[in-house]
């Protein structure tokens, strides 16, 4: 029997009015700051449309170079927080040994420390150990407060896992390694993706860590735009954010557009959905 979907009420005005109000907090800055990207001020005080500031940030070698250095860091620190964190959040979830709960809650530490004593932790770790501020200490420091976020995101993943896929994997002859890449690793995948995401966006963003960490000749974009900042806001930096915030945005939708679900595709074909894994090991 069908059940009756009823109608929702309606929110009450204050509830849409802090809703509405919100959302202006949030993307009004953001609209401003595109707007100004395009508008250029002559002597007199009129303004008119302009692409010139785009043709600035783009031509700038300074801006060139510490765009570079922020791909290559958010690249590097990237992969080694998706690795690390993977792996911490496979033994944590599936594995029993001593020391776990304590393991367990330092992974947690890096989200509840204050950014501030973070950078200054790592720096003084990274002058007793004799490492040079640059882009190698940049990337360690990165590794050190992101993974943490891949570790819940994947852990999220491993708590919702059929176990019983895997153990139809080995009773179709899969060994160990073969079940976890055919099996495991491509349903916990939207998990480490979600996690990988997450490392590079922090990375990409993060200021504070990155001014106590770089070296000389090694400034990310974050801490270029602070340089520049405080000298005056130059159009141009608007232009530059502005090219990034569509970089995002086309990321996002790449990687988040919809899909059908699996029941959907199970009722349009009215066939019972089998993960390709275990079709490909039979």
């Amino acid at each position: 029997m069908a059940t009756e979907h009823r109608a929702r009420p309606s929110p009450p005005f204050f509830a849409s009015l802090v809703t509405a109000g919100t959302f202006l907090l949030l993307y009004i800055p953001l609209f401003v700051l595109v707007t100004y990207s395009f508008v250029q001020t002559d002597l007199d005080g009129n303004s008119s449309f302009t692409w010139n500031w785009y043709y600035e940030a783009v031509a700038d070698s300074s801006l060139q170079q510490a765009l570079w250095m922020s791909l290559m860091v958010g690249v590097w620190s990237t992969l080694g927080a998706t690795l690390l964190g993977t792996t911490a959040a496979l033994a944590l979830e599936r594995t029993d040994f001593p020391g776990k709960k304590i393991f367990d809650a330092l992974t947690l530490v890096p989200l509840i420390v204050p950014e501030i004593v973070m950078a200054l932790s790592l720096l003084i770790w990274f002058v007793i150990l004799k490492i040079s501020l640059g882009g190698i200490s940049i990337v360690l420091a990165h590794i050190t407060f992101s993974f943490s976020y891949v570790i819940i995101t994947v852990r999220t993943r491993l708590a919702d896992f059929d176990h019983s896929l895997e153990e139809a994997a080995r009773d179709l002859g899969a060994t160990p390694w073969k079940t976890f890449w055919k099996v495991t690793f491509p349903l916990i995948w939207p998990g480490i993706l979600s996690g990988a995401l997450m490392a590079f966006t922090l990375s990409f963003d993060d200021f504070l860590i990155t001014f106590f960490t770089a070296g000389v000749g090694s400034d990310t974009l974050p801490v270029k735009l602070y340089s520049m900042i405080k000298f005056g806001i130059s159009p141009k930096i608007n232009a530059l954010s502005t090219l990034i915030l569509l970089a995002t945005a086309l990321l996002v939708l790449m990687i988040f557009r919809p899909k059908r679900s699996m029941k959907t595709i199970s009722k349009e074909s009215g066939e019972t959905s089998v993960p390709d894994a275990l079709k490909a090991l039979g």
